[in-house]
């Protein structure tokens, strides 16, 4: 080995350091696989968590993304105006219409389901969501979303990322970069997945130009949630001697390369994925959960589909308890109906989906309350955009970015309350307009990171989740 005493200290960069000691991140990142006590006593200075910008109010975010877009005027966003106006011509009624999508227009078309005001706070929620209706006085409901993008895959990037094209890390992968892990046996970034990858696939759970280790970690809620996640040694001791010798070639391999970040990560990905192989198992094994939450959260449904969300709610409370910084699940795979998008048979495609959520998210909202981890845990409801206020065809409706609704509820948000408003035909927003860049600010600020100083240097210059643009909603702040 070169004696580095003799080195100048001009020239003793991180690279020649790596590839003289042989020595490097990922080798410290594979003692942990060997049992050894320094990682415990690191834990928190080089890993994580890391500190944020100010105190937060939330430590994990449950991010419920209802891919294809659930109609606003269906759920959140009451309008009258269309039950008075139904079957008549939008031209004639509303006016001007903007583009869309596949320009098939309708006529006005009313919700068929009935609205009502719910809880003490009076928020108006339609009988699509009946069990999410009862727990009203949590959430806090933005009635003035608006998007870039009319088409999916443009739109889940930029819902994921803040920008409509793929490459971008996902904002799961930032919140995981800006404070890094609470739980040293599992990543940070975790996405559930239901049955259903969304238009864009894996990249709407990438890390972009961030390092690979706060890529999202996509497990399955049914069947093996991961390959390979049972070790395929006989013994412990032979898994021991396999994680000795993995030790050393990385060693070699990262003092070789010079200290090559991708490398690293990847290392850091492999020791990772050794110790999630003894945690994985044991978090989603729901058998020690009584039989009451379980069917607080729908797993007794006779709707398979219930069952598989119910599933995936549970894992996501369980996780929070563990240290998961941002959890996202997607949908499952309703038989016959592509996610959320209603171009025709609205009635049914939103009923069923519908179906499937609604309890196990009202239970997930009812359960951390009741543990007291809503405080502390951020939940978001968002699709990509919204539906149109008049049908396409007869019984459908097209893509509609102008103006559309999401929910938050704990984490610092004010409770049983309706921010911002769309027209009296909950077309164009008219009040309190926000764009995806100002709720991934405050996204970010509920957790304690100021959205603007979470950059990332590349390509010349430093880069955030907001680029620039983005505004901390403070009027919906508890």
């Amino acid at each position: 080995m070169t004696n580095l005493s003799r080195l100048p200290l001009a020239h003793l960069s991180r690279r020649k350091l790596l590839q003289t000691a042989a020595n490097g991140f990922g080798a410290m990142a594979a003692s942990a696989l060997l049992g050894e006590h320094a990682r415990a006593a690191d834990f928190g200075k080089s890993g994580s968590p890391r500190q944020p910008h100010y105190v937060p109010k939330a430590r994990s975010v449950i991010f419920l993304f209802m891919e294809g877009a659930v109609s606003h005027v269906d759920s959140f966003d009451y309008k009258p105006l269309l039950e008075k106006h139904h079957g008549e011509s939008p031209h004639q009624t509303i006016g001007k219409l903007e583009k869309t999508q596949f320009e098939n227009i309708g006529k006005v078309m009313k919700s068929p389901w009935a609205f009502k005001q719910r809880g003490q706070s009076g928020l108006w929620i339609s009988d699509l969501f009946p069990h999410i209706a009862e727990r009203a006085d949590d959430l806090c409901v933005i009635n003035s979303m608006t998007s870039a993008f009319p088409e999916h895959t443009s739109a889940n990037y930029f819902l994921h990322s803040g920008l409509g094209l793929q490459g971008r890390p996902s904002m799961g992968a930032w919140v995981a970069y800006g404070l890094g892990s609470m739980n040293e046996n599992l990543p940070g970034f975790v996405v559930l997945n239901g049955g259903q990858i969304p238009s864009g696939g894996l990249d709407c759970f990438g890390s972009g130009f961030l390092p690979a280790n706060y890529q999202g970690s996509l497990l399955n809620a049914n069947g093996t949630p991961l390959a390979n996640i049972v070790p395929g040694e006989k013994s412990p001791a032979q898994q021991l001697v396999k994680r000795r010798l993995a030790e050393r070639l990385n060693r070699m391999s990262l003092a070789d390369s010079g200290g090559n970040d991708a490398l690293e990560s990847a290392i850091t990905n492999a020791e990772l994925a050794g110790r999630m192989q003894s945690t994985i198992p044991d978090l989603l094994d729901l058998d020690g959960e009584s039989e009451a939450t379980k069917k607080l959260y729908g797993l007794d449904s006779d709707y398979v589909h219930t069952k598989t969300y119910a599933r995936q709610c549970l894992i996501a409370r369980r996780m929070v308890e563990r240290g998961v910084r941002f959890i996202e699940l997607t949908i499952p795979m309703v038989a016959g109906y592509s996610r959320w998008d209603a171009h025709g048979g609205l009635v049914e495609n939103h009923g069923n989906n519908a179906r499937a959520v609604d309890q196990p998210i009202a239970g997930l909202l009812a359960d951390l309350k009741q543990r007291g981890l809503l405080d502390s845990t951020l939940v978001v409801w968002a699709g990509e955009f919204g539906r149109t206020p008049f049908a396409q065809g007869s019984d459908g409706r097209d893509h509609h970015e102008f103006g559309f609704s999401v929910w938050m509820a704990g984490g610092g948000v004010r409770p049983g309350m309706a921010y911002g408003a769309t027209d009296e035909w909950g077309y164009h927003t008219v009040e309190n307009r926000l764009e995806i860049a100002d709720l991934h600010a405050t996204m970010l600020h509920l957790m304690g990171m100021d959205h603007t100083k979470l950059t990332y240097r590349f390509g010349g210059r430093d880069i955030r989740l907001t680029d620039v643009q983005g505004n901390v909603v403070h009027d919906i702040l508890a």
